[in-house]
């Protein structure tokens, strides 16, 4: 197996310049992949992102709750994009993880890819005493999943993979001003509600810390071994 990966933080960047980064690295694993050497590193790469709309494949566009006009004067980017699922958010306090990997490496298949990226931030959200599970039905890693009218998702996740490899990712509230959910039906959902770790713990939390313990996560549940 190779499990080496190149970790990146590419710190706050338009979602646009960090998309093209994405594809960039996507079509050298699958050109490397190709390749008879197969000679081709895989990446990790966090970031935040100034206020942005991604509106998946088959998402609806209803569930952008604002008119253009509206968005503009807020100074919120909109983009299409072909990761699979809905419209979400990203913005300042949300760390946006986006593996770009081979996951015959890992010996993984989609489901079980998801499986992984949602069991890390669990893993990181017990380590700050907040206990977070899936929820059946649907991607991402959620709050109270046990009481239905409480549930609300504090990591939402969507991902593109062709030939086995991946791009595009998880956004994680971590310090994230929830108020631009009010915009949008979440990931196309209009029964559920949204969190960041800040509402749950009532306070601002290390952002830059959070972010090495989701990196030290990848390492155990996946088993990288970062470059």
């Amino acid at each position: 197996m190779n499990n080496e990966v190149v970790f990146q933080n590419l710190k706050a960047i338009s979602f646009k310049e960090a998309w093209d980064y994405q594809e960039q690295l996507f079509q050298k694993i699958i050109e490397g992949k190709r390749a008879v050497d197969k000679n081709y590193k895989q990446y990790l790469l966090f970031c935040e992102h100034p206020h942005v709309y991604t509106l998946g494949k088959s998402g609806q566009e209803q569930n952008l709750l604002i008119s253009e006009e509206f968005r503009r004067r807020k100074q919120i980017e909109y983009f299409k994009i072909n990761r699979g699922g809905d419209i979400t958010y990203h913005g300042p306090g949300q760390l946006v993880g986006y593996p770009i990997i081979d996951l015959e490496e890992y010996q993984l298949g989609v489901k079980s890819y998801i499986f992984h990226l949602e069991e890390v931030i669990i893993q990181v959200l017990r380590e700050y005493g907040i206990e977070a599970s899936r929820l059946k039905g649907v991607i991402g890693v959620w709050l109270d999943t046990d009481k239905p009218s409480r549930a609300r998702k504090i990591c939402a996740i969507g991902v593109r993979t062709s030939r086995f490899v991946t791009m595009h990712g998880f956004a994680f509230n971590i310090n994230t001003d929830l108020q631009y959910f009010d915009y949008i039906n979440p990931c196309g959902i209009t029964d559920k509600g949204v969190t960041s770790m800040q509402k749950e713990l009532g306070k601002k939390v290390d952002f830059e810390e959070v972010s090495g313990v989701v990196k030290q996560k990848f390492r155990e549940v996946f088993g990288m071994n970062f470059l």
